[in-house]
């Protein structure tokens, strides 16, 4: 009989540090000397734009990458999903299960083994009456104490039940002969999630957990991250998961002296402390920049003297004159050792989303009367929205909610009931996928559409915004083709775009979409102050919280009729 040689758990005395940590992509920081202690209470999230390091420093954690400098130490055991799986893992659904609950398996078997040889030796030791010696005797008792010990810290009698809870509630395969890669990519992610879940490791380390779950797998997995014994280290967009798990936020947004910054007090201290840390950069910013300036006007005003303003008036002597001109050069030279010695070190602030200001006029400005298409829009819809009117439009995939916006954009044709926009009222349509020309420039794109306006008539050139204006994208992204921009610079074009019309009515297609978390804060409070009037389709679940005081119109998927044979 063996004991096990699996890891264990530290549960109480884990912990998870990284001290000075950085890594280089060529001559690119990803990580600046990043600090973070992880605990068996810690529920911490990891946030920023793509491409800020959020994968990179999971992987720093988790061992599979090296810092350039800095060092990780890990007392205890870890449980790692990354947010890319393989498409060709050969095992089964059981093999899986298997391999995730693997030490407590082998700590039930050694508890079985230590069990038969407990009851052995005991039956021997009654036949031979004194006994066979002490340190016999006691060997059997001694490893099933130990192999009991061992069982109970990993919990091993309740570890399959664990994933298969884990595994139903999720929604995830069940079947035990089934192979994985004969999975969709969100069945192989909850398989892999499950069990997880039901390992129990000392540490759970999770990229993007809520990506392929469901409302109700949603709030599985949430629950099971608040009350599990172990520390979470969570990459996640999802704000709702945010609000409802972490308790830190490590933030690899850039900042001013390009140093992750920590938050306390969960998602509310993040959004308050990142605003302060706003402020803060921003008065700086501008006071290092209104230095520089004033030092630059003042080296410009002495040039000038020394060009043009030095000369004394007529009959003054040469030795005035060359007097004067010395003194004058030692001016400029003064002027421009301070401007060198004055460098900006503060960085340009993030950009700050301004949301114009929108328009609206009494009366109904968009109303449906018994709307309908067949096969996707099944159950007819009627409403009135009024100047300042909110609507949520709520149901599941397939319910029709991309098809009724379209149908309100005159994008899409209706089959029963109609649609009415009061003549000069504008609507702005932010659609759930993107459909921008990539190899145009972006400011090209937003000039085109604000000319096309003005040329219909239906916007004043004196009404029209800026895409500078909107803090939306940079003068350098502007100028790029937009095929060079990321997902996240696209989206912000296409909400731009929408709002270069200034709307009247806005509708809205999961707008929260590829967007930054900051962003959506900032459009979700603008949302919220506008006059235009708006219609919401949404699955993002804090910007539903967010907007509970709005009317809601539910919609029912198709009812799919079977084919009779």
């Amino acid at each position: 009989m063996l004991t096990p040689t699996h890891r264990l758990p530290a549960r109480q005395r884990a912990q998870l540090i990284a001290s000075d940590v950085s890594v280089m992509r060529g001559a690119t920081p990803v990580l600046n000397h990043v600090d973070l202690t992880v605990t068996p209470s810690s529920r911490v999230a990891i946030v920023g734009e793509n491409g800020r390091g959020k994968s990179t420093l999971l992987q720093v954690l988790d061992g599979t990458l090296t810092p350039d400098s800095g060092t990780v130490q890990l007392t205890g055991t870890l449980g790692v999903a990354q947010q890319e799986m393989s498409a060709h893992d050969a095992r089964t659904v059981g093999q899986a299960v298997a391999e995730a609950i693997a030490d407590a398996l082998a700590a039930l078997t050694w508890l079985d083994d230590a069990a038969q040889a407990l009851s052995v030796g005991s039956a021997e030791g009654a036949d031979s009456a004194a006994g066979a010696g002490s340190a016999g005797s006691a060997d059997p008792a001694e490893r099933y104490a130990a192999a009991l010990e061992h069982a109970e810290l990993l919990d091993a009698w309740d570890a399959e039940r664990r994933v298969q809870i884990a595994l139903e509630a999720l929604d995830a395969e069940t079947d035990p002969a089934r192979r994985l890669a004969e999975l969709s990519v969100g069945q192989r992610y909850r398989v892999r999630l499950a069990c997880l879940l039901g390992a129990d490791d000392d540490f759970l380390l999770l990229d993007e957990p809520t990506n392929h779950l469901d409302r109700s797998g949603l709030e599985f997995l949430t629950s099971k991250l608040r009350a599990r014994s172990g520390g979470v280290v969570i990459v996640t967009h999802d704000r709702a998961l945010l609000s409802d798990v972490a308790d830190t936020i490590v933030d690899l947004d850039p900042t001013p002296d390009d140093r992750v910054r920590v938050y306390g007090n969960g998602y509310t201290g993040y959004r308050d402390g990142r605003r302060a840390e706003r402020e803060r950069w921003e008065l700086e910013y501008d006071r290092q920049q209104a230095e520089h300036a004033r030092l630059q006007d003042s080296l410009s005003s002495a040039q000038n003297r020394l060009v043009s303003g030095w000369r004394p008036e007529k009959g003054s002597d040469k030795h005035g004159r060359a007097t004067r001109a010395g003194g004058l050069v030692q001016s400029v030279h003064r002027r421009q050792e301070q401007l060198e010695a004055h460098a900006v070190t503060v960085p340009e602030p993030p950009l700050l989303f301004r949301f114009p200001e929108l328009p609206t006029r009494p009366g109904a400005l968009l109303s449906a009367e018994r709307i309908s298409v067949a096969g996707r829009l099944t159950t007819p819809v009627s409403f009135s929205l009024p100047h300042r009117g909110r609507l949520v439009v709520t149901g599941p995939n397939g319910a029709g909610k991309s098809t009724l916006l379209g149908v309100l954009a005159g994008e899409l044709p209706l089959d029963t009931g109609s649609a009415r926009l009061p003549h000069g009222i504008r609507l702005g349509f932010l659609r759930q996928e993107t459909d921008l020309p990539l190899q145009r420039r972006a400011s090209e794109v937003y000039a085109a559409q604000v000319d096309a306006l003005g040329a219909e008539g239906r916007l004043a050139s004196s009404d029209a915004v800026g895409l500078s204006q909107l803090g939306l994208l940079r003068a350098r992204e502007s100028s790029r083709p937009i095929g060079e921009l990321s997902m996240g610079q696209q989206r912000r074009l296409d909400l731009a775009l929408v709002l270069a019309t200034r709307p009247h009515v806005l509708l809205l297609d999961e707008p929260t979409n590829h967007l930054s978390i900051a962003l959506v804060d900032e459009l979700t409070e603008a949302l919220g102050a506008t006059h235009a009037a708006v219609v919401l389709s949404t699955h993002d679940r804090q910007l539903l919280r967010d907007v509970d005081d709005w009317p809601r119109l539910h919609l029912d998927p198709p009812i799919r009729k079977e084919l009779q044979t």
